[in-house]
C-alpha cells in the first residue's frame, strides 16, 4: 500500500480502517442505511396505515389496496431484475442506475406525504414505482459487492452494509417513537410529515455513493441492434454457460427455499406479534429488539464467515429460524411469560441479520465482477419471487389450517433449505468466478479512491 493510500485509510474508523477501499465501501454502506426510510418507514410502519385510514376510508378496501400495492411492486422487481441487471453488466450502468433508483425513489417518496383522501390511483403510482426503484436499487446496491471486496473479505463487506442497514432502522425508529409518543403525533393523517422525512433521508444519504462509488467494469461490445436485446443475449449467454456456474445455481435453489420463509417472517411478524397478544408498544418494543440483535448479528457474521465459510454459516442461521419457527408455533397452545417472547425476538433478530449478510456474501463470492449486475438482478428476483410466494403460501396455510400449522412448515422451508445447502461447493463456486474474472481482466477488491 502506497503512503498516501494508507493515509487516507488511518482517517477512517473501524471497521474500515484495515481495508485497502474504505471510501467506497462507505458510501455503499451508507446507501444500505439511507434506503431503511422506505423500507422500514414506508413498506413497513407509516405508510400501510397511512393508506388504509387516510387514502382509503374503508379499512376493508384500505388492506385490500395495500395488499395490491405491495404484491403489485414485488412482482414487477422480479421481472425487471434479471434483464436491467444484465443491461447494467453490459453498458457498464451499475452506477448510473444505482444512482437513478435512488433518485427517483427519494422523490417518490417525499411526494406521498402530500397524498389526499380518495387519491387511491394517484397513490398507487407513486408507490409503485418508489417500490420498484428501490428493489431494483437493492440489486444495483449488491452487485458492486464483488467489486469492492476480494474472495478473502467478501462475507466482512457485504456484513459492514448489512449492520449499517440495522443502524440505520434503530436511527429511523427512535425518530418515529419521538414524533408519535414524545410529540403525540399518533393519527395516521399526522403522519405525513414522517414521509415526506423519508425521502429527504434516503436522497442525504446516497450522497457518499454519488461521490465516491465508482464502477471499475466497462462495456461489453455486443452486436446487439438495441440495449434490451443486448440484455436478453447476454442472459442466454450466462445460460449456454450455467454449468460453469452450477454451484451458485445451486446455492439460489436452496436461497429460493429459505428465502421463502424469511420473507414470511418479515412481513408476517407484525400479524404474528398480533394473533400472539402484543398490544402496539411491545410490537414496537419487539421490532427494536430485533432491530439490535439483527445488526449484532450481521456484525458477528462478517468477523467468522470469511474464515468459518459461508454455508456453515448460513447453516447456523437456519438452525436459529427452524428453532424460531417452532417455538413460535408452541406458543400459541402453551401462552409462555413475557420474558419468552423477548427471548425469542432476539433469536429472530440474530437470524434475520445474519441469514441476510451470510447470503449476500455468497452471491458475491460466486460471482465475477463482470457478471454482478446480471448476477444480482438473478439475486434480486428470486428472493422477491419466493417472498411473493411464500406470504401467499403463508396466508392459505394460516386460514385452512390455522397459523400454528403455518409456522410448522415456515420451519420446513428452512429445513430443507439447509439441506440443499449441502449440494453446495464453495471452494468450487469461488474458483469458477475467479478464473471468469481473469479471463475478463477484471481486477477485484481494489475499489477506486
Amino acid at each position: 500500500m502506497s503512503e498516501p493510500r494508507y493515509a487516507l485509510a488511518v482517517l477512517w474508523p473501524p471497521p474500515f480502517r484495515s481495508l485497502p477501499n474504505p471510501r467506497a465501501v462507505f458510501a455503499w454502506g451508507v446507501y444500505d442505511l439511507a434506503n431503511q426510510s422506505f423500507q422500514l418507514l414506508i413498506n413497513t410502519l407509516l405508510f400501510p396505515l397511512f393508506v388504509t385510514s387516510v387514502v382509503v376510508s374503508s379499512k376493508e378496501h384500505g388492506d385490500t389496496a395495500w395488499f395490491m400495492m405491495s404484491a403489485t411492486s414485488l412482482g414487477l422487481v422480479v421481472l425487471l431484475s434479471p434483464v436491467l441487471g444484465a443491461m447494467a453488466d453490459q453498458r457498464a450502468w451499475k452506477r448510473e442506475l444505482l444512482i437513478a433508483t435512488g433518485l427517483i425513489c427519494s422523490v417518490l417518496t417525499f411526494t406521498l406525504g402530500f397524498l389526499q383522501s380518495g387519491q387511491l390511483p394517484i397513490a398507487f403510482v407513486i408507490y409503485l414505482t418508489a417500490a420498484v426503484a428501490c428493489g431494483l436499487g437493492e440489486n444495483f446496491l449488491g452487485s458492486f459487492l464483488p467489486e469492492i471486496s476480494t474472495p478473502r473479505n467478501v462475507g466482512r463487506v457485504s456484513a459492514i452494509g448489512w449492520t449499517m442497514s440495522y443502524v440505520g432502522a434503530l436511527v429511523l425508529l427512535g425518530l418515529t417513537a419521538v414524533y408519535t409518543i414524545v410529540l403525540d403525533r399518533k393519527e395516521p393523517a399526522e403522519m405525513r410529515p414522517m414521509l415526506c422525512f423519508a425521502g429527504v433521508w434516503f436522497g442525504v444519504g446516497m450522497l457518499p455513493a454519488v461521490f465516491w462509488l465508482r464502477e471499475k467494469a466497462t462495456p461489453s461490445p455486443t452486436p446487439a441492434a438495441t440495449i434490451v436485446t443486448g440484455a436478453f443475449l447476454r442472459l442466454a449467454a450466462s445460460a449456454r454457460e450455467s454449468a460453469r456456474y452450477r454451484h451458485l445455481a445451486r446455492f439460489f435453489f436452496a436461497f429460493a427455499v429459505y428465502s421463502a420463509g424469511t420473507m414470511i417472517m418479515i412481513y408476517g411478524l407484525g400479524v404474528i406479534g398480533n394473533r400472539l397478544g402484543f398490544d402496539l408498544g411491545q410490537l414496537i418494543l419487539m421490532a427494536v429488539i430485533i432491530a439490535v440483535t439483527a445488526g449484532a448479528s450481521a456484525a458477528a457474521a462478517g468477523r467468522v464467515q470469511d474464515s468459518f465459510g459461508h454455508t456453515r454459516t448460513i447453516s447456523v442461521f437456519l438452525g436459529l429460524w427452524v428453532f424460531a419457527s417452532l417455538a413460535m408455533a408452541a406458543a400459541e397452545f402453551i401462552s409462555p411469560p413475557p420474558a419468552v417472547y423477548w427471548g425469542l425476538s432476539c433469536v429472530i433478530g440474530t437470524a434475520l441479520g445474519g441469514i441476510g449478510t451470510s447470503s449476500r456474501a455468497i452471491v458475491g463470492a460466486f460471482t465475477p465482477p463482470h457478471r454482478a449486475g446480471e448476477f444480482f438482478g438473478l439475486w434480486g428476483m428470486i428472493y422477491k419471487g419466493s417472498g411473493m410466494i411464500g406470504v401467499a403460501l403463508f396466508g392459505l396455510i394460516s386460514k385452512v389450517a390455522g397459523q400454528p400449522i403455518a409456522l410448522i412448515v415456515v420451519a420446513g422451508m428452512f429445513g430443507l433449505g439447509w439441506l440443499l445447502l449441502f449440494r453446495v461447493d464453495e471452494s468450487e463456486g469461488i474458483r469458477a468466478a475467479t478464473e471468469d474474472a481473469a479471463t475478463d481482466h477484471i481486477p477485484s477488491g481494489s475499489g477506486h479512491e
